[in-house]
């Protein structure tokens, strides 16, 4: 059997005014989603424990089959695996976002991603902020574009920290760190802001019509989590494809290989078909692969109601039109689509509301066909809800067969 997951990051959504009360995944034109919920089975999936924040983080534990209430210890340490930093039992690692702010009289968080700079400029700035604000307790890692890491060795992560795509348009002075440690981390955020105001970088950007990237924005701390690998609970070898590091860190922890793709970005540019076809080339010497696509999530953040239905629509022709297309080849196989959590157009923001997903089998019993569409009506319509959601990739993997035989009857 040859299990592939392909996860639209941030897919879901609410109804919108400009569409006819429809979503951009009711919208889109997806003849294959469309048809894996036709032919398959079409369900909800509840990813989001309520005493956690909704996030890519916690939401993809919840798909890998973790319960985050038992393995989530924050974001940054899940990066941190990604970019093979190893962290001792009292290091914390924090997302570090290089963030546009407002004019600095009530500055807002005007930008979470420093106009998508590129990961060239973000490892110069992160280099220099190392020799101006780094220390032997403190050291900054660059990662993909405005997503990166900073550790705190023997630091404090009993903190309150809010995302920076939470409070996009709103007063930062609202959202300051909070708790133990709070002080520290406030000064190293002003420091860089001193720092990045006078940067070269930042002023060749500004000339250009640029974002600058005039602070440091922390979030997402935790120290190292303990997690079973995915691949010793299952039995199986399996692959992560992903443009960012925190779902290839989350790979890692799971004991699956990350696997490279020229020209995936985490963006809407990103390689498309070239994830599937890189996945279907792994499936020939492993059991599962996981496909990460973020664009959906990233237009979900700045509120771009064509560009979500155009990240919607590359995904079922590139990625998901591609495994369709040739996964027979491997006869016996199962696929599912979904989105870990919403990213509302109206919030731009995560919520946590449950998000459809489809499961299309070779085995024609493991299929309940009730010729429904993909989208987050249809999926309600199915009553079909896995509730927590880390129970559904036992199914997948485990028990489909019988999963839907009760459903049948």
């Amino acid at each position: 059997m040859k299990y592939v997951i392909i996860l639209g990051d941030g897919m879901a959504d609410y109804p919108i005014p400009e569409l006819g009360g429809r979503t951009p995944l009711e919208v889109a034109n997806t003849p294959s989603m469309d048809r894996m919920a036709a032919e398959g089975t079409l369900g909800l999936i509840d990813t989001i424990p309520q005493d956690l924040s909704p996030g890519s983080d916690v939401a993809n534990l919840s798909v890998l089959g973790y319960d985050p209430r038992e393995t989530y210890s924050g974001r940054g340490p899940l990066e941190a695996a990604s970019m093979g930093l190893k962290l001792a039992p009292d290091d914390v690692a924090f997302r570090c976002n290089l963030v546009t702010l407002g004019p600095e009289d009530n500055p807002v968080m005007e930008d979470f991603t420093s106009g998508h700079i590129s990961s060239k400029e973000s490892k110069e700035i992160l280099g220099d902020l190392n020799g101006e604000v780094g220390s032997e307790s403190i050291r900054f890692f660059p990662g993909v574009g405005y997503r990166n890491l900073m550790i705190w060795r023997q630091g404090k992560y009993a903190l309150k920290m809010t995302p920076p795509h939470d409070i996009i348009g709103r007063p930062v002075r609202d959202y300051l760190p909070d708790g133990e440690g709070a002080g520290q981390i406030l000064e190293l955020m002003q420091r860089s802001q001193k720092f990045l105001k006078e940067h070269p970088l930042n002023k060749k950007r500004i000339a250009a019509g640029l974002k600058p990237a005039n602070s440091i924005w922390l979030w997402g701390q935790g120290r190292a989590p303990k997690i079973v690998p995915l691949t010793e609970r299952y039995s199986i070898k399996g692959g992560m494809i992903s443009a960012v590091d925190l779902l290839n860190g989350i790979g890692i922890y799971a004991g699956l290989e990350v696997i490279s793709v020229d020209g995936a970005t985490g963006y809407t540019d990103t390689n498309y078909r070239g994830k599937a076809e890189q996945a279907l080339a792994a499936l020939k010497n492993m059991d599962f692969v996981f496909i990460h696509v973020e664009a959906p999530d990233e237009m979900g953040h700045e509120g771009s109601i064509q560009g979500k239905i155009r990240a919607i629509e590359d995904i079922d022709e590139k990625v998901v039109g591609t495994i369709l297309q040739r996964i027979p080849e491997f006869q016996d196989f199962r696929v599912m689509v979904l989105s870990d959590h919403p990213t509302p157009i109206c919030l731009r923001t995560h919520a946590a509301d449950p998000s459809p997903f489809a499961v299309l089998s070779s085995r024609e019993n493991e299929n309940l066909s009730a010729g429904l569409s993909f989208g987050e009506s249809s999926a309600r319509t199915s009553g079909l809800v896995v509730s927590p959601g880390h129970h559904l990739m036992e199914l997948f993997i485990r028990s489909w067969r019988s999963f839907v035989e009760k459903k049948h009857s």
